[in-house]
């Protein structure tokens, strides 16, 4: 058996299991193949075009968990299409709602983009479709290599593999469409960074170039970044900020910087799903609207309580979410909000109050007579979720949802609530 027949044959297996069995393969290269199969098997939950594509070749296990899922990677084409053909017909709303297939007909034949840090592609992959002409740069000669191998297999006919290092290259590229960067979000020890001038290359050092050499920049961040301070930093050149969810994780933080002021910052707080019909987009401008203090509902008589998405949650802007969708926090700190109607389009989850209890013991008795088990959150409350769970006697799961949190009069409240949508 060859190695490429034992990758195809044992693919599905646990690999802990198919190394303990090395010796009956001696015509195997056993390292490789175990590499293959598990690259394989996180492709199919991460990437699943690539893994039904023969012969894709995997990079080591480090990179195919740092690397993009496909939605966000699909995010990231329907970004650079915006910004590439701003006078399309596509709407914003159409394009980031909806699964967008490239068309040869809107790309535009003059239009170019470079990919500073390649990794293993999977971005490239994608955003290059929006484009004429496409260069990956990549310093890792062997991630050139798999790439090199990769890219036609996936249908990419439009792409040039280079092998060098970004700062160099920037120096030397004709100017372009789009750049995008992925700083090295890790020291030389290894250790993740977050801040952006501890990323490598240094964004911030390089910013003058960046603007010289393309229409646009896409830069994709940790989401553990501060985006304001990202925003500060890069000098008034961010026209767009992108916080990007999948499935109530928040997995990036890109940035569109452009030296062209077309209009006001925005943030998009972005949450995916592999079902494109139950993504969700909320889009703002900072400090468009004034700040909420009080709540207009009353905790005690309102039927809904609204928990906001993972990039609301990040982007912190809970001020706009009041005003576009019409609720009321619970309290300033609380980050939840309160309706006496449904929000069928709320960014985030949508409970019904069943019943409101404080921390008194016979309200909690009376309150909660028949839950065994619930789903238990605080917001802006005194205890961890453990010490409340210990203090209730109530196991985890079930359709019970239990919100401990404090009203804007001081109050600890639990929201005993079962799921809307």
């Amino acid at each position: 058996m060859t190695t490429a027949e034992f990758i195809r044959e044992y693919r599905e297996r646990d690999i802990r299991q198919l190394a303990l069995q090395a010796n009956r393969f001696p015509d195997v290269d056993m390292p490789y193949a175990l590499d293959q199969i598990q690259g394989w098997q996180i492709a199919r939950r991460k990437l699943p075009k690539w893994a039904a594509c023969d012969g894709v070749i995997f990079p080591p296990h480090l990179s195919m968990e740092q690397c993009s899922s496909e939605p966000t990677a699909q995010y990231k084409l329907n970004l650079a299409m915006e910004w590439t053909t701003l006078n399309s017909e596509l709407s914003t709303q159409n394009c980031r709602r909806q699964q967008f297939k490239t068309q040869n007909s809107k790309i535009k034949t003059s239009t170019r983009m470079t990919d500073l840090t390649g990794g293993f592609g999977v971005d490239f992959s994608f955003t290059s479709c929006a484009f004429a002409a496409a260069t990956y740069v990549e310093r890792n000669e062997q991630l050139c290599h798999i790439v090199e191998h990769n890219l036609p297999l996936l249908g990419l006919n439009n792409a040039t593999v280079v092998c060098a290092d970004a700062v160099e290259y920037l120096s030397t590229v004709e100017p372009q469409t789009m750049l995008f960067l992925d700083p090295a979000r890790r020291d030389e020890h290894g250790a993740k960074t977050v801040m952006l001038a501890d990323c490598t290359p240094d964004v911030v050092q390089l910013l003058p170039k960046l603007l010289e050499k393309s229409r646009f920049t896409m830069l994709k961040l940790s989401p553990m970044l501060d985006w304001h301070k990202a925003v500060d930093d890069l000098q008034g050149t961010v026209r767009e900020v992108h916080i990007v969810s999948v499935g109530g994780e928040c997995k990036e933080l890109l940035l569109v910087l452009s030296k062209v002021v077309e209009s006001e910052l925005k943030v998009y707080c972005a949450d995916l799903s592999t079902a494109s019909d139950t993504s969700s987009l909320f889009v703002y401008t900072p400090g468009s609207s004034a700040p909420v203090v009080n709540s207009k509902l009353k905790t005690q008589n309102s039927k809904f309580v609204h928990e906001p998405n993972a990039s609301i949650m990040k982007a912190g802007c809970f001020d706009e979410l009041a005003a576009a969708y019409g609720v009321s926090p619970v309290s300033r700190n609380s980050h939840l909000f309160l309706s006496d109607e449904p929000v069928e389009d709320f960014p985030g989850r949508s409970f019904v109050v069943e019943r409101v209890t404080t921390m008194n013991k016979g309200e909690l008795r009376k309150a909660l007579a028949g839950v065994e088990k619930a789903n238990i959150a605080t917001r802006n409350f005194p205890l961890t979720v453990a010490e409340l769970r210990k203090r209730l006697k109530i196991k985890d799961g079930g359709d019970v949802y239990i919100f401990a949190t404090t009203t804007a009069e001081g109050e600890h409240v639990l929201l005993i609530s079962r799921k809307y949508r």
